[in-house]
């Protein structure tokens, strides 16, 4: 019958935003890391974003710089800093 079928996943893949370094995110520092001085935000497709120097903004909406990205089992994460340590 030739029905073409589409994979959600890959389809969610596609149409997922891709940052690159350099990018800015507007996002809320949601919590603290693991590290000392790391806040974690998320994108709304549920990407979690780790921001250096971000524990101090815990609750606020920032403009972060992404540093890099990182494909896991469970998912994408993105390694990011605050405009202002980037000017620091």
């Amino acid at each position: 019958q030739k029905v073409m079928v589409l994979n959600i996943n890959d389809l969610t893949q596609a149409v997922r935003p891709s940052y690159l370094p350099g990018d800015t995110i507007e996002i809320k520092i949601r919590k603290a890391g693991k590290e000392p001085s790391q806040g974690i935000g998320y994108l709304d497709d549920g990407t979690m974003v780790v921001v250096e120097s971000g524990s101090e903004y815990v609750g606020d909406e920032v403009r972060v710089i992404v540093t890099s990205s990182l494909q896991t089992s469970a998912g994408r994460m993105i390694f990011a800093r605050t405009q202002e340590s980037a000017l620091a």
